[in-house]
């Protein structure tokens, strides 16, 4: 008998993705997996329960979904999604694999509350970064989405046009966008805005990237501060100590005086978003310009950022817009799904599912299993917790 995937409705506030499009199932099901999902999980992402008919899926209840499910797939599950998520803690069955983002850094009860339902969590956010993984790696397709969706915010709330235009009333300047931060998200962000027509600046603190920010389309900005040891094993930027940021906002301040749009994207994975804008450099700026915080949701890049609010200060405004992704959730949708059904694809072994803990990928994505929080770094920062 195959093996059961279940995709539930997601229930956070204003969450409109769903863990699975209608076009993987049948891949899914040749992998030997059948899909049940719950009714209506689709619509706000346009995907119809019959689409999902269509292609051979089941469509069921929340109940019979949790029932019937040996790998339950998640866009938010339950450290993503504290508050409503709690309720579905109940429908959990012993042994069963939740796969989705669940923020096992942070969300240490909601990490210990899963453990104790029996549920095997593999965290999206934990998938290494090895070329194996690739396929699997949903962080850097949110942020591809974050990116783009972030300048079509800035371009809507700044009071110029982007693109260079000769017209018989005279000639219109570029806007001036500067993204602060390299990522894939702060790349998405710089090709985009090229695209639309802007003159776009970049910083990251790990020099590397210059060539990555040039072959998309920006000038990079090189600031005359220390950035060895910027970068770890994984790729991702490291968090600085703060003489390194104070040094680091010295020389930013004059680079902001020039700009139009300012997109900031510098999060360090677990931790507060470092303050890269103070309020003192937003009052540099000139007024009608925009920063727009895709870090908002952990604290955010600029001071004033108010996580899900529109801030003016001096004729600047700064948003801090939240879960980015949901908003472009068609797309999200489909770029998520296919991370979603390769871990799945990991998962099944001649029919059964089941999981390889000598597997690099599952061995590092897996934070909860057998009634323990098993992943070093979640168990460490629980055990500091509890002392």
């Amino acid at each position: 008998m195959p093996g059961i995937l279940g995709i539930a409705r997601e229930t956070f506030p204003q969450e409109r993705r769903v863990a699975l499009v209608p076009r993987q199932c049948e891949a899914l099901r040749k992998a030997g997996l059948e899909v049940i999902i719950e009714q209506s999980a689709g619509v706000e992402a346009g995907f119809s329960d019959e689409s999902y008919v269509a292609r051979g899926a089941r469509v069921g209840s929340r109940e019979g979904v949790f029932r019937d499910a040996d790998i339950l797939a998640q866009v938010r599950c339950l450290g993503a999604n504290p508050e409503a998520g709690r309720a579905d803690l109940p429908l959990f069955r012993r042994g069963q694999v939740l796969v989705g983002f669940g923020e096992p850094l942070t969300a240490l009860r909601e990490c210990y509350d899963l453990a104790t339902a029996g549920v095997s969590l593999l965290a999206l956010e934990l998938i290494p970064r090895i070329t194996r993984a690739q396929s699997m790696d949903a962080l850097s397709s949110m942020a591809t989405i974050s990116g783009y969706r972030a300048v079509l915010l800035g371009a809507s709330q700044l009071p110029k046009m982007f693109p260079l235009l000769m017209t018989a009333a005279g000639t219109l300047t570029p806007a001036k966008v500067f993204v602060l931060g390299a990522g894939v998200a702060g790349l998405q962000a710089i090709a985009t805005a090229r695209r639309l027509g802007a003159v776009v600046y970049a910083y990251d603190v790990r020099p590397a990237v210059k060539e990555q920010v040039e072959s998309v389309g920006a000038k990079f900005v090189m600031l005359d501060v220390d950035a060895q040891a910027s970068e770890d094993k994984g790729g991702y930027a490291k968090a600085m100590d703060e003489s390194f940021y104070r040094r680091q906002r010295e020389l930013l301040t004059d680079t902001l005086r020039e700009q139009d749009v300012v997109i900031t994207t510098a999060a360090v994975p677990g931790r507060k978003s470092p303050i890269l804008i103070t309020a003192e450099m937003v009052g540099a700026m000139p007024p009608g310009s925009v920063i727009v915080d895709i870090a908002a949701e952990r604290g955010g890049n600029c001071e004033l950022t108010r996580p899900g609010e529109t801030v003016v200060h001096n004729g600047v405004t700064i948003l801090g817009p939240l879960n980015l992704p949901s908003l472009v959730s068609h797309h999200a949708s489909q770029m998520l799904s296919s991370n979603i059904a390769a871990v799945a694809k990991l998962l099944v072994r001649d029919g059964q599912v089941g999981l390889d803990l000598e597997d690099q990928i599952i061995r590092e994505a897996l934070v909860t299993h057998e009634g323990k929080v098993v992943h070093p770094k979640v168990a460490e920062l629980l055990a500091a917790a509890h002392a």
